[in-house]
């Protein structure tokens, strides 16, 4: 059985998906197709923001309003899946028509992406452009304001050009040390 089972895209209600994987989980185990089903995904990203000065991390959704799920759509499976809440249809070439099923190097792609993404190392996004003030919120220079001259992303600091005593000193912080001005 788990031969004949391929990867097809669910397209569902933005911002939901998680809700709705929840949904299809509970129908399909409602209705004993278990066999029929293999994995259902959500891919995510893991993004870090800084926030008041803090590292915030979130998930956020790679693939925004899409389901990935691993099924042998015979029977009353794909009926199954349409019917749950929030789900709008599966991808297709035609609307309303077949579900096509992802070709083995998109699920492979997709699936190492997946894993890529879960296993990657922080990734900030980074709040800050060339030319902006801000304010130092850490280390000796607290309290000053500057502008930004250089990001450095792979060493995540910025290099910040603050007045001091009347003269333009530049300083490399990290994201951590400085905030927007408000």
């Amino acid at each position: 059985m788990s031969d004949s089972k391929h990867w097809y895209v669910v397209r569902a209600i933005s911002g939901q998906e998680n809700k709705i994987k929840d949904y299809i989980e509970k129908e399909i185990e409602y209705r004993g197709l278990q066999d029929y089903v293999g994995q259902i995904l959500v891919p995510t990203e893991k993004v870090y923001q800084i926030r008041n000065g803090k590292k915030v991390s979130k998930e956020r959704n790679f693939f925004p309003g899409y389901i990935m799920l691993e099924a042998h759509l015979g029977g009353e499976v794909a009926h199954t899946v349409k019917s749950v809440q929030g789900v709008i249809d599966f991808l297709g070439e035609v609307k309303g028509g077949d579900p096509v099923p992802l070709r083995e190097s998109e699920v492979n792609r997709m699936l190492g992406r997946v894993d890529k993404l879960s296993e990657e190392e922080e990734k900030i996004n980074i709040p800050f452009i060339i030319g902006e003030t801000v304010k130092v919120i850490d280390g000796p220079f607290n309290g000053f304001n500057g502008t930004i001259e250089k990001i450095h992303e792979e060493k995540r600091k910025l290099e910040v050009m603050v007045k001091i005593f009347g003269r333009k000193t530049p300083l490399e912080l990290s994201y951590m040390q400085v905030e927007k001005e408000s």
